[in-house]
């Protein structure tokens, strides 16, 4: 297992949910907090569901995420070219 240098929440581990970033070495996707919140699941709801889950690791699962968005950068061509 691997913390990521910036994000001491965020954790790669090859023989889980295959390698993909994940909180604290939980089978938690940072992708699956993202999706449930961008479907309107309210933060209090995921932390119910998942008693797991912390409120700072939901958090740092949000800065990850912008921080993976920022450092990417797609021309303009190619996001119009659909």
């Amino acid at each position: 297992m691997e913390t990521h240098p910036q994000f001491c929440r965020i954790t790669f581990n090859p023989e889980r949910c295959f390698g993909k970033p994940c909180i604290r070495d939980l089978r938690m996707p940072v992708a699956s907090i993202l999706s449930y919140l961008s479907s309107g699941m309210k933060l209090e709801d995921l932390l119910e569901e998942w008693p797991e889950l912390e409120r700072e690791d939901v958090y740092e699962a949000l800065g990850y995420a912008a921080w993976i968005v920022e450092e990417r950068n797609i021309p303009y061509e190619e996001a119009t070219a659909k």
